[in-house]
C-alpha cells in the first residue's frame, strides 16, 4: 500500500505506560480498527491501556441504576475482561489513582466517584468510565509495533477529556504531523473506493 503514501514511524518503541497508541488506518482487528489507546502501563511482562473513542450505548445509570447520578456515557476500553469497569480521570484531588501521564490518572476510589458526583463537586466531563481493557502479553505489542499497525503519539488531558469521540482518532493521527494528515481522509476499507 506503499501508493497510498502511508509513513511509517521508524524505530518507534514505547518507552513507558502514558503514551497513545494510534491505529494505522487499515488495521483490521475490529477491536481497534481506527481506535486510539491509552497505555497505562507497560513492562517488559505485557501491556495494558484502554480505547479511549469507542463509546457504548450505556451510561453509569444504566449499569448502577441504584445511584442517581448525571448521565456519564460508558467506553469501550478493550475486548479484556469487558465485565470490569475501569476509569481515567483528571480529578486525582477527589478520585485518587495513578498518574499515567501529565494530568491524566487511572484508577481511584469509585465510591469517592459516587459522592462527588452525587454532591455535584466534580464535572462529568472530567471523568471516562470504560468497560474491560486493552492487553498485550510480553512482547505481543513490540511485534505489532514492527508491523507498522500502531503510531505513537503523545496523549493530552484535551484529546481524552474534551474532544469529541468521533473526532479523536483524526485528531491523534494530526498530532503526529504534516506528514501523516491525509491519512485521516483514507477509507476503511480502500478496496472499497
Amino acid at each position: 500500500m506503499d501508493f497510498l503514501n502511508i509513513p511509517k514511524q521508524e524505530d518507534i518503541r514505547l518507552k513507558t505506560a502514558g503514551q497513545l497508541l494510534v491505529a494505522e488506518p487499515f488495521l483490521s482487528d475490529p477491536n481497534f480498527s481506527r481506535a486510539t489507546v491509552l497505555l497505562c502501563d507497560h513492562s517488559e511482562k505485557g501491556t495494558i491501556g484502554f480505547v479511549i473513542n469507542r463509546i457504548t450505548d450505556f451510561n453509569l445509570e444504566d449499569l448502577l441504576p441504584e445511584i442517581a447520578v448525571p448521565a456519564i456515557p460508558i467506553y469501550t476500553g478493550g475486548p479484556v475482561q469487558a465485565d470490569t469497569m475501569h476509569m481515567l480521570h483528571r480529578i486525582p484531588h477527589l478520585l485518587g489513582g495513578q498518574e499515567v501521564c501529565p494530568g491524566i490518572y487511572w484508577g481511584g476510589a469509585f465510591e469517592a466517584l459516587k459522592d462527588a458526583l452525587i454532591n455535584n463537586t466534580c464535572n462529568t466531563d472530567d471523568v471516562k468510565l470504560l468497560l474491560g481493557y486493552s492487553g498485550w502479553s510480553e512482547g505481543q505489542l513490540d511485534t505489532e509495533m514492527k508491523q507498522g499497525s500502531w503510531y505513537v503519539a503523545e496523549p493530552s488531558i484535551s484529546l481524552l477529556f474534551e474532544t469529541d469521540t468521533a473526532q479523536i482518532w483524526q485528531d491523534a493521527i494530526r498530532s503526529l504531523g504534516a506528514d501523516y494528515t491525509h491519512l485521516v481522509n483514507l477509507p476503511v476499507n480502500p478496496q472499497l473506493n
